[in-house]
C-alpha cells in the first residue's frame, strides 16, 4: 500500500510542468516569465518545427536551425545564453527570487527580408524537478527503488516549504505595500478637508467684510 502511495505521488510531482507550444518568426525572439523563487533547479525542454509552405504543414523537426537560449534574473543579468540545436534541454538554478525571463530565438543566418518560415516551439519547462533515471530506478531491487523515490519525494517537499515560504515573502511584500498605500490615501483625505475647511474659513471671512465695507451688516 505504502507503495503504491508514494508511486503515485512521484507520477503526480513527475507530471507537473508547464508544456506548451507557441509560433514564432524565424529571427524572431519569444520569451515567457516564470516567477521562481531562489535556489531553484528549472530544466527546460524545447523542440523546434518549421512551416513547409509546399506541404503547408509544420515538419517533424528542422535540421540546421539552432535555438539561442537566454535567461535573465529579476535583476535583469543574464544568467544564461547558450546556442542549442532544433531540440534540447537547457537547466539553469535561479539566486534570486523573483520574475525570470526565458527567452528563445532561432540562429537564422538568412536576410530578414527572406527569413519569414513560421516556426513552431515546443516548449516544457520543470520547475524545482530533478528527474528520476529510470535505467538506474530499474537496476535496483524494490528496497533501493523505493529509496530512491523516498528521496526524490522528500526534494519535491523541499521546494514546496521553499514556495510557500516564497509566497509568503510575497505576500508580506504586499501586505506592507497596502499598508503604506491606506496610510497615504488617509493622510490625503486629512489634507483634503483641512484644506476645505481653510477655504470655507477665509470665504465666510471674505463675506463677512464684504458685507460690512458695504455697511450691509
Amino acid at each position: 500500500m505504502k507503495n503504491h502511495l508514494i508511486g503515485f505521488l512521484m507520477n503526480f510531482w513527475i507530471s507537473f510542468s508547464l508544456a506548451l507550444y507557441f509560433h514564432s518568426g524565424e529571427r524572431e525572439e519569444k520569451c515567457i516569465i516564470e516567477d521562481i523563487p531562489r535556489d531553484t533547479l528549472v530544466i527546460g525542454n524545447y523542440k523546434v518545427q518549421r512551416w513547409d509552405i509546399q506541404r503547408q504543414d509544420f515538419l517533424e523537426s528542422a535540421p540546421g536551425l539552432g535555438m539561442i537560449v537566454t535567461v535573465k534574473s529579476p535583476s535583469a543579468e543574464v544568467q544564461l545564453s547558450k546556442l542549442y540545436g532544433p531540440q534540447g534541454t537547457f537547466s539553469f538554478t535561479s539566486y534570486l527570487s523573483g520574475e525570470h525571463f526565458i527567452c528563445l530565438q532561432s540562429n537564422s543566418t538568412r536576410l530578414v527580408a527572406l527569413a519569414g518560415s513560421k516556426l513552431r516551439i515546443h516548449l516544457d519547462i520543470r520547475v524545482g524537478e530533478h528527474f528520476l533515471d529510470e535505467s538506474v530506478v530499474q537496476a535496483k531491487d524494490k528496497v533501493n527503488e523505493l529509496n530512491i523515490k523516498l528521496e526524490h519525494l522528500i526534494e519535491q517537499i523541499h521546494h514546496i516549504s521553499k514556495e510557500q515560504t516564497y509566497e509568503r515573502e510575497r505576500e508580506e511584500k504586499f501586505r506592507k505595500t497596502s499598508e503604506g498605500t491606506n496610510s497615504n490615501i488617509v493622510w490625503w483625505a486629512i489634507v483634503q478637508t483641512l484644506i476645505l475647511i481653510s477655504i470655507g474659513i477665509w470665504q465666510m471671512k471674505s463675506l463677512r467684510d464684504f458685507f460690512i465695507s458695504k455697511k450691509l451688516v
